[in-house]
């Protein structure tokens, strides 16, 4: 069994070794819900794996200080987790970012996997979350 991927569950990977190349971030998360079509999940997955998504998209987050993404997939709910620069201003990164080479155009490729308008930014589409508990505080 590979070390860094110690539980699997019918060739789906559960478990994850990371790392990060930084020390002081801001963290959002933020959920989404998928049209409910196993195709279209399947299809949606195929276009955010590993070298998958546009370049422009990639840059665009990283011009504006988003420092790392993950999403995670439960049936039709997905949940996001990003991490950010430490004086990231959320309001103002994300209308900075539907301004990037060919946003708009991935929100609206993407939004036929979504329970979302096509015109809708990726703002309006991923709603943010209420950390309600963390281990230590």
């Amino acid at each position: 069994m590979n070390s860094l991927a110690k539980a699997k569950f019918s060739n789906i990977t559960m478990e994850y070794l990371s790392s990060q190349n930084y020390t002081e971030y801001k963290r959002y998360c933020k959920t989404l819900t998928l049209e409910n079509d196993p195709h279209l999940i399947a299809d949606y997955k195929k276009v955010h794996a590993a070298g998958a998504a546009w370049p422009e998209i990639t840059q665009g987050m990283l011009d504006v200080g988003i420092l790392d993404m993950e999403i995670y997939i439960v049936g039709t709910r997905l949940f996001m987790i990003m991490d950010t620069i430490p004086d990231f201003d959320h309001d103002r990164a994300m209308t900075e970012l539907a301004t990037k080479p060919r946003q708009s155009e991935w929100e609206a490729y993407v939004s036929k996997f979504q329970r979302t308008s096509s015109d809708a930014s990726a703002d309006e589409k991923w709603q943010l979350v209420e950390r309600i508990y963390k281990l230590g505080d």
